[in-house]
C-alpha cells in the first residue's frame, strides 16, 4: 500500500506524523503543498484545510493521528 504525507515545512504536526510512522517502521512519501501546486488541490479537493493528510490506500485524514498510524504498522 502507498502512503502518503501531504506535508509543509516547520508544521509541528507533520513532524510528529513522519516519526511516528518511522517509530512503526511505515515506509512513506512526504510531498510538500508549499511547492506543489497540484498537490495543494488535491488536499483541498478531499475537504482539507490544515496539514498534514495522510492518504493510505483508501483511507485519509488531517492532523497527527496516532490511532490511525498504528493500524498501518
Amino acid at each position: 500500500m502507498s502512503i502518503i504525507v501531504y506535508s509543509k515545512p516547520a508544521c509541528v504536526q507533520c513532524t510528529a506524523t513522519t516519526r511516528a510512522l518511522d517509530r512503526h517502521g511505515v515506509e512513506y512519501d512526504v510531498i510538500d503543498v508549499s511547492s506543489d501546486p497540484d498537490a495543494f488541490e488535491l488536499v483541498q479537493s478531499l475537504g482539507y484545510r490544515q496539514v498534514p493528510v495522510v492518504i493510505a490506500g483508501e483511507q485519509h485524514w488531517a492532523g497527527f493521528r496516532p490511532d490511525m498510524i498504528s493500524t498501518l504498522a
